[in-house]
């Protein structure tokens, strides 16, 4: 009787085994995917271009001084 169950455990725990080394296979192979990688970057982008504006207007000055400071020329 023992031996039975024993070897019904064993049969169980080999199919956890093998249906959960599967899955890690496959759920590794989506990840490492292109679908995957142009999914994830479409979302961030998304996300990224609504704080976008909101960012830019809270943080550009109104107004701005020249880029490259003058400089007088000595007179020779």
């Amino acid at each position: 009787m023992f031996q039975k169950i024993a070897n019904v455990l064993s049969i169980v725990s080999f199919l956890m085994v093998a249906s959960m080394s599967g899955g890690a296979y496959i759920g590794y192979r989506y990840v490492t995917s292109e679908q995957f990688k142009g999914k994830i970057m479409n979302e961030i982008l998304g996300n990224v271009q609504g704080l976008m504006p909101k960012i830019l207007d809270n943080n550009l000055p109104e107004i701005t001084g020249p880029t490259i400071p003058e400089f007088k020329q000595p007179k020779i």
